[in-house]
């Protein structure tokens, strides 16, 4: 029996054609924007007899394979006798920088399609014309060529033979896979208490094409409980790949881990990481221009033999081997980790890939989501992640700069425009120093999408000063702005808000549960998997649950008798905290006296840990501490995590910040953590933002200060808590600090192992 390898025409030509550098030193984002509005500009002048949008599909036969090449063209049109292929490409670019043979991947487009239209329709000739068309002004210019169906068969015939190794690769791996799959088996003699339930769930969900909202608590081991169940389903042809998305770095080794252990029993799967390209680049900076990175320059030129050559070496892909690759083939890592990741089985990455507007993975078409999944890890975190997301924010500063930086230009007046409009609304302000608005300012955002035209066209032209990288960030800024503002509805508002001279206008995305469920449902099935997925309605309501999803509640494996909970009820209320700050100090050494061991001390902000760390330095400058620092690097927080030592003589106090980069995916098994003392309810800051939303949930009727406030500071609380005890054999104290614990509410919020307390 043949192989048979199904591929579009845009995957062909694109591996075949594709060559030169990557150069970013400005790729107009108009084309995103006004691409579809192009085509649709010269679709509109087809006559009658024409077609537009055209799906085609062929079957071609070479060395011992089938291909199944399919895809839609833009146009077919009828001219008496003649049939022509049409494909539009649109540009921002003037067009008299466009001849014929400018870009062969189009003409390369173009004739498969004439072939499979020629081939199915018995024609001995077909014509091909390529249309661009400048999104700015509408000028469109026109190449066309003749073929007989033989030329186009050739042609053809040429781009699988350019193809095939890689096609061959591809084949023999998703075979090796699919067996693999079959006789794996879960990679532990015994699953945890949990463990085969939130399995089961999983793979149920994915057979079903439905979703799921997992609370499942540290212990049971989420991870493999996830990845497992759904690489069996990718085994069975329910799937072609999967996401593995997370906020943090120390949840993506966990998946890495996961993978590799499988790796060890026999899983034969591609898993490519994709790291933030600021965290990769070889170079001393980020300038992805061919003229300064030779990583950059030829890239797609290399790139064919780099793929094959990792995918026929390696399976687990993480950032190492990717750096190594990417070293021996002269390419920039971070492009080749998308690249890699577009054929991968599994892909581990942050969140944004996904869910953010302005970065998210656009060549992964909707055809490929249909049969994809989505992990999210520790999802807890994605409700504010969204909510950034799905924002955007303008300054003033910025137009007033370009303003005097562009003179007697066009730019000028635009930018002048803009910088007026924000006086104008800055008076407004009054006293209280912001302005809250329900509607969308229209004509602040024509205002806008002028800026962006004219300042494409400035950024089009040959570099004259260095001052062009604020006009370019401010650029983007503002095309992420009109690309928000495409999204804005009831669940918005646009606020302004005044800091001295300053004055920042945001679209201000209150609600991202339906912008996150217009994502979600293009793909298979999502799993929302975290410990702390409490309370679960809420969690549903923000990241856009339904009534037809699955939910799951898993107990904690790990006996109540393990943790020793203590409340202690003092105000941290911010007007309270000069006055309790003693004896939160007297707390702490009472149990350096009475319980040697590591203790992590968390506070709900920065001043206040920083306030009492102090004092308790002053007072008892023999006990052994560390203290959080903001924006550490990654040795800072290395070097602050290997201070918790194993069977240590010494007490040591580590003070954090509640809701930091220690608060959760931290592991600190057995001795290594005796303890742990979290200072407040963790309540987020008192803050326009948190005010305008807590207005807004409570006028759709829901609790508005829980949805605003409470909520999402408990959950911090648990995450929190939870880096205490990580399996069966860990013991250790949890203190709670603040009279608020003893409140009803907030102990319906405390995991049930917690509820059995003493009070101090």
């Amino acid at each position: 029996m043949l192989s048979q390898i199904k591929l579009s025409v845009r995957t062909l030509v694109e591996y075949v054609y594709r060559c030169g550098s990557i150069d970013n030193n400005f790729r107009t984002a108009t084309t995103l924007i006004e691409g579809t509005k192009a085509h649709k500009t010269i679709q509109s002048t087809y006559e009658d007899t024409d077609q537009k949008e055209v799906f085609l599909k062929t079957e071609m036969e070479y060395e011992k394979m089938v291909f199944i090449i399919e895809g839609r063209c833009d146009g077919l049109i009828f001219r008496g006798d003649e049939i022509m292929i049409d494909e539009i490409k649109s540009t921002s670019h003037v067009l008299s920088g466009i001849d014929e043979n400018s870009i062969p991947v189009h003409w390369a487009q173009a004739k498969v399609y004439a072939y499979i239209y020629a081939k199915d329709n018995e024609l001995t000739e077909m014509s091909v014309q390529l249309t661009y068309i400048q999104i700015q002004t509408e000028e469109q210019k026109k190449f066309k060529k003749r073929f007989t169906v033989q030329e186009l068969e050739q042609f053809v015939f040429e781009m699988l033979e350019s193809y095939s190794s890689y096609a061959s690769l591809m084949y023999e791996h998703r075979k090796r896979r699919d067996q693999s799959i079959k006789v794996l088996q879960f990679p532990f003699e015994t699953y945890r208490e949990g463990q085969r339930t939130l399995a089961g769930a999983v793979y149920k969900t994915i057979s079903e094409e439905k979703n799921i909202f997992a609370n499942a608590p540290t212990g049971i081991g989420k991870t493999i409980s996830t990845i497992f169940p759904t690489i069996k389903a990718m085994g069975e042809g329910k799937l072609e790949r999967m996401f593995y998305l997370t906020a943090k770095t120390i949840t993506r080794q966990n998946a890495e881990d996961a993978f590799s252990l499988m790796k060890d029993n026999g899983l034969c799967m591609s898993a490519v990481t994709i790291t933030a390209k600021d965290k990769v680049c070889f170079k001393e900076e980020t300038f992805c221009q061919k003229e300064y990175c030779e990583f950059a320059n030829g890239y797609y030129d290399r790139l064919n033999e780099a793929v094959l050559d990792i995918f026929s070496h390696e399976t687990l892909i993480n950032r190492n081997t990717i750096e190594k690759y990417a070293r021996k083939h002269t390419l920039c890592p971070f492009e080749f980790s998308l690249d890699l990741a577009f054929v991968a089985d599994a892909i581990i990455c942050d969140y944004n890939y996904i869910f953010d507007p302005r970065v998210s993975l656009k060549r992964f078409f909707d055809e490929h989501k249909k049969h994809t999944a989505l992990l999210i890890d520790e999802a807890h975190n994605l409700v504010d992640r969204a909510r950034e997301m799905f924002s955007a924010l303008l300054e003033k500063k910025n137009f007033l700069t370009l303003k005097r930086e562009y003179k007697g230009t066009q730019l000028y007046e635009s930018v002048n425009a803009l910088n007026k409009y924000f006086i104008e609304v800055k008076k407004k302000c009054s006293d209280k120093g912001h302005l809250v608005l329900k509607e969308l300012q229209e004509n602040f955002v024509e205002l806008v999408e002028e800026f962006t035209h004219i300042a494409e066209v400035e950024l089009l032209q040959p570099t004259k000063t260095d001052d062009q990288q604020l006009l370019l960030d401010t650029y983007f800024a503002a095309t992420g702005f009109v690309r928000i503002e495409k999204l804005f509805d009831e669940r918005y508002v646009t606020y302004v808000e005044v800091e001295k001279n300053e004055v920042f206008i945001k679209l201000f995305c209150l609600d991202p549960s339906h912008l996150i469920q217009q994502i979600t449902k293009r793909f298979r099935s999502t799993v929302y998997f975290s410990a702390t997925l409490l309370p679960l309605q809420y969690f549903m309501d923000m990241l856009g649950g339904t009534t037809e999803d699955y939910t799951l509640s898993i107990q904690s494996p790990f006996a109540k008798e393990q943790t020793e909970v203590f409340i202690q009820p003092l105000s941290t209320r911010y007007h309270d905290r000069d006055h309790t700050k003693k004896h939160i100090i007297k707390i702490l050494s009472k149990i350096v006296n009475e319980r040697k061991g590591n203790y992590l001390i968390f506070f709900p902000s920065y001043a206040y840990m920083k306030s009492v760390y102090e004092d308790f330095r002053a007072n008892y400058p023999d006990t052994r501490t560390i203290i959080q620092t903001k924006s550490m690097a990654e040795e800072e927080r290395e070097q602050f995590l290997a201070a918790f030592q194993k069977g240590s003589s010494d007490t040591l106090l580590c003070f954090a910040v509640l809701g930091g980069v220690f608060s959760e995916g931290v592991d600190l098994k057995g001795d290594k953590l005796n303890g742990v003392v979290v200072v407040g309810v963790g309540l987020p800051q008192l803050c326009l933002e948190r005010n305008i939303m807590k207005d807004y949930f409570q006028s759709t009727g829901k609790n508005g200060y829980d949805y605003a406030y409470t909520y999402p500071g408990m959950n911090k609380v648990l995450q929190a808590g939870g880096r205490l005890i990580r399996s069966e054999t860990d013991t250790g104290v949890v203190v709670l600090v603040d009279d608020r614990f003893l409140n009803q509410k907030y102990q319906g919020l405390l995991p049930v192992e917690w509820r059995d307390f003493t009070v101090m």
